[in-house]
């Protein structure tokens, strides 16, 4: 049988396409991958960690979560490009005949086929993710894991079925390198480049002046501090006029914003890191939350459960390990870069905590309990 357009012998005429290219952008691309992954998981266990990791997270370093997430969409933005052109030099491959020459090509095929759709539903949903979009039906943080984990999987039987083809084109061969070649590694480069420079500024603050394309960007237009969930859209602008804090424990007790700045107070600088990607640094004023613990004879050591005033949402209750609750940087912040703290961060009082996520960060608490 004859065969046409894209299967037709010759169709793909570009030198460039060769398996040295391919091999070295699946390194920068693998790479990235596993730094996306690696930043993820830690990510995915800060939020919701098992019962024999929670005792054990740490609140240090201050800035941990800062970086590691600031990583995650630093790669996950970079391995746009990066898959965009791995797919460009392999895709000819489609279209080679026969499609199916053995059971083993066969899965080989379809090992491509699920690494492909997992790494591009992986960078899609990451994409809207840092713009706070959702059209999808599904669970973005859940999905967003799970699916991790199938690229992963699909990534290692790939290698390991390309393992020697990889093994054979991994150095430099000696012989003239193939027409194309430096100029499709040098644009992709140029491609990474430019999209990391233009959107590591919403995390990276020595590169604030080059944030052009990023989502968010903390300081632009007066605003040092970002709002991801605003008091209108958690219900919360009319805080009750007889708020008053309960602090359950032993010898629990209520107290009202006046007492609460009564009570000593400390300042920290901790910045606020969202999995977005973007965060920024602020000055933050409150009580100390183990003093809180300990006045409702909470003893230290002890894992909390922290409540907000909204009526609803994923994080209006959250659980704060013991090495948090004991920090003495973690603070029921009452104010914010000197001022009193606005509805929309948290009014009359939030949670402010090292290295933690930003989604952690309780805002319009209402009550602290031990768990």
């Amino acid at each position: 049988m004859l065969r046409r357009g894209p299967f037709r012998p010759g169709a793909f005429r570009s030198p460039a396409r060769g398996p040295r290219t391919a091999v070295v952008l699946g390194r920068w691309l693998g790479a990235a991958l596993l730094l996306c992954f690696a930043t993820g998981l830690i990510s995915h266990l800060l939020q919701d960690p098992p019962p024999w990791l929670a005792a054990r997270l740490p609140s240090r370093p201050v800035d941990g979560y800062r970086v590691t997430q600031g990583l995650h969409v630093a790669a996950g933005l970079a391995a746009i490009p990066l898959a965009g052109a791995k797919l460009w030099t392999v895709y000819p491959r489609l279209f080679e005949w026969p499609p199916v020459r053995s059971v083993l090509h066969l899965l080989e095929r379809l090992s491509i086929a699920l690494l492909v759709a997992a790494v591009l539903l992986e960078l899609f949903t990451g994409l809207l993710n840092t713009l706070q979009w959702y059209p999808w039906p599904f669970p973005f943080r859940q999905t967003h894991y799970w699916t991790a984990w199938t690229a992963v999987g699909a990534l290692l039987v790939h290698l390991a079925v390309k393992a020697p083809e990889i093994a054979a084109h991994w150095r430099r061969a000696r012989s003239a390198p193939l027409p194309g070649r430096r100029a499709v590694l040098a644009a992709t480069a140029a491609a990474v480049g430019a999209v990391t420079l233009t959107t590591a500024g919403q995390s990276v603050p020595w590169l604030r002046a080059l944030d052009l394309f990023a989502p968010r960007r903390p300081g632009a237009g007066g605003e040092a501090l970002p709002v991801n969930r605003t008091a209108a859209q958690a219900g919360t602008t009319a805080v009750p006029a007889d708020w008053r804090l309960a602090v359950d424990g032993p010898a629990g007790y209520r107290i009202g914003l006046a007492e609460l700045r009564a009570l000593p107070q400390t300042t920290a600088d901790l910045p606020i890191a969202c999995v977005e990607g973007w965060s920024a640094d602020a000055r933050w004023t409150g009580v100390r939350v183990a003093d809180l613990l300990r006045r409702a004879g909470i003893p230290a050591g002890s894992a909390v459960r922290i409540t907000s005033l909204e009526a609803e949402g994923p994080y209006r209750v959250t659980e704060m390990p013991a090495a948090y609750a004991d920090d003495p940087l973690t603070l029921l912040a009452l104010a914010l870069d000197g001022r009193p703290l606005t509805p929309d961060h948290g009014f009359p009082a939030r949670i402010v905590a090292p290295n933690r996520p930003g989604v952690l960060q309780t805002k319009w608490v209402a009550r602290i309990e031990v768990v």
